[in-house]
């Protein structure tokens, strides 16, 4: 092979690294990118109870804190966390907040009624 072949061939294997290194660090680094997450299951929002007592029920990833209606709850080591709450007669707003450790913050409302017979 003549020099510049190699010099060519050099220049692709680098540049070829490269890529692959900073795609890499996009692929570990995106849970910081991306910020606090909260998924609910359950319950669903603008659902009716008839039960004054619920659980909710969910996912929350990439977080230091959670709240539920401004009240410290913790996860498990994979981010599942179950919570009971009390409704209120009518209608209710109950809130999800969380934060990471950067201080980006999320924030998720449920409206939920509850109706008495």
């Amino acid at each position: 092979m003549s020099r510049s072949a190699l010099s060519i061939l050099r220049i692709s294997a680098v540049t070829l690294l490269a890529i692959i290194i900073i795609g890499y660090s996009i692929f570990q680094a995106w849970k910081l990118i991306s910020g606090p997450i909260i998924d609910v299951y359950t319950p669903q929002n603008g659902a009716t109870y008839s039960q004054t007592l619920i659980e909710i029920d969910g996912r929350a990833r990439n977080i230091a804190y959670i709240n539920l209606d401004d009240r410290r709850i913790f996860t498990d080591k994979d981010g599942y966390f179950k919570e009971k709450i009390l409704l209120s007669p009518g209608y209710n707003i109950v809130k999800l907040d969380a934060r990471d450790k950067f201080g980006a913050t999320t924030e998720k409302k449920l409206e939920l009624v509850l109706k008495e017979y």
